[in-house]
């Protein structure tokens, strides 16, 4: 049977079609072997599900540059919660198992830790959208919300491996200190998923790993890969000059998928697959 990924060429999605079989992948801009679908049109996702009648459907795209979504607030509604619409009301009618990757930016960052039962309260657009397309999924009780924290990976650009990059050419780096969130590389949420698919898990559950700072983090891919950390500047949030709001701590709380979840979700496992993959 057939698992259709939205985003195939996202850094998730390209993680999840080396361990999904009989996957087919979707992009828009960035060209590869899949379907071309433009989230912005509702017509070609619903058609893509009609015809396909994917067994699974896995939602890993998104429009997550959080500055540009409070930029362009009408593509990023389209894409990151009308899309979601869309795709649920096909994937109701073929009858597919949904998920959606939704994000720890749903929350305010004033208790960090956060659990799947906590009340979402987003500061930024890009929060707010990604909660709308959540909310659409939970209207479907065949779905499941993958709620994940700071996605990195060695295929496109993020805070980790420009951490890496950075200290390889030994350049400086600034780290914020007291912002904390929960990092995963794509591998690692991606392996999950797939255990997740096959015990068919609904309703909301985390996956990340444990609550850390930017500038721990990077001191943390320093020390692992043998580089010099005093390249990386400790600096504070109100020093950045980012133009949407983020949560001081989004941080969140993955016990219920240690529970059942056979994977290693751990920080230290992260970065060693930054570092090893990297060389």
């Amino acid at each position: 049977m057939v698992t259709l990924i939205f985003g195939g060429s996202g850094q998730l999605g390209q993680e999840l079609g080396k361990r999904v079989k009989n996957a087919v992948m979707t992009f828009n801009k960035k060209q590869i072997q899949g379907i071309k679908i433009d989230l912005e049109n509702p017509l070609e996702i619903e058609d893509a599900i009609i015809k396909l009648r994917p067994e699974t459907i896995i939602n890993a795209a998104a429009m997550t540059d959080v500055d540009e979504c409070e930029r362009s607030k009408e593509k990023s509604m389209k894409i990151n919660a009308e899309s979601v619409r869309h795709m649920i009301r096909a994937a109701s009618v073929v009858k597919s198992y949904f998920i959606q990757i939704s994000t720890d930016y749903v929350f305010d960052g004033e208790k960090g830790n956060y659990s799947e039962n906590d009340l979402p309260n987003p500061l930024n657009y890009y929060g707010l959208t990604k909660l709308l397309g959540d909310a659409y999924t939970i209207s479907y009780d065949y779905s499941l919300i993958v709620r994940t924290s700071g996605v990195y990976s060695n295929n496109k650009n993020n805070f980790p491996l420009l951490v890496l990059n950075s200290l390889k050419q030994g350049k400086q780096i600034n780290a914020v200190d007291d912002m904390y969130y929960s990092p995963i590389h794509a591998s690692q949420l991606a392996e999950a998923i797939v255990e997740l698919i096959f015990q068919r898990r609904t309703g909301i559950i985390n996956v990340a790993s444990e609550r850390v700072s930017r500038y721990n983090l990077a001191i943390k891919i320093a020390e692992e890969s043998s580089l010099d950390p005093s390249l990386i500047n400790r600096v504070k949030f109100k020093d950045m000059k980012w133009l949407a709001k983020r949560p001081l701590d989004s941080s969140l709380d993955s016990s219920k998928a240690k529970k059942f979840i056979d994977v290693d979700l751990s920080l230290d496992e992260g970065i060693r697959r930054l570092i090893k993959n990297a060389i």
